[in-house]
């Protein structure tokens, strides 16, 4: 990331941080529920907050995204606290693109680790089409479908998931509102953690 993007993107960081650690729960219309069937068209927008190492030191990000899925595509843009794009990513089968303001677009077959070359860390697009709507693959290999009862994993690629925040989904069933992800990488040198808050869905 361009330093005067990185500048601006966490510009804002300690707000968003606390901005994210404050969510209230939304009353639940049924509580005790999992979350409704997985669906391939989604559009999503809210906040996150990433914390890394690099060259050993602390680098906490934080920022908004849009989430836009249909079968066969995915695209997701970033941007910092004050509006401005930082990066837009592209997945499609096969191909990963991410475009970043100033540079040559660049793509890859894998865009995790296209996005923690590029970005200085990882998101984890591939997870995150299941996270989202609050589901996951256990290290067993195992669908996992996650509800406020039943709201804790560990993903078959290694991140520690925890959906500690809900709101009502369609047809009354409880979707994800904040999830909290954890992995150590040797992408980024040590441990990775990213905050995800969705906003609420109309």
């Amino acid at each position: 990331m361009h330093p005067l993007s990185r500048f601006v993107f966490a510009a804002a960081c300690a707000a968003a941080l606390a901005g994210c650690a404050t969510t209230a729960n939304v009353p639940l219309a049924n509580p005790t529920a999992q979350v409704s069937a997985y669906r391939d068209t989604i559009d999503l927008s809210g906040r996150l907050a990433v914390n890394y190492l690099k060259d050993g030191q602390p680098q906490p990000i934080s920022g908004n995204f849009t989430w836009t899925q249909r079968p066969g595509r995915i695209d997701v843009a970033l941007f910092s606290p004050l509006g401005q794009t930082v990066a837009e990513i592209t997945v499609t089968p096969g191909t990963a693109t991410l475009k970043q303001s100033g540079r040559e677009p660049r793509v890859e077959k894998d865009i995790d680790a296209l996005t923690a070359a590029s970005l200085g860390w990882t998101l984890p697009v591939s997870g995150l089409r299941d996270w989202l709507q609050g589901y996951a693959v256990d290290t067993a290999g195992k669908r996992f479908v996650a509800s406020p009862a039943r709201d804790s994993v560990v993903t078959n690629d290694g991140w520690r998931l925890r959906f500690v925040e809900w709101q009502n989904g369609p047809g009354g069933a409880p979707m994800p509102r904040r999830i909290d992800a954890e992995r150590s990488t040797t992408a980024v040198g040590d441990a990775l953690t990213i905050r995800i808050v969705i906003d609420p869905v109309a």
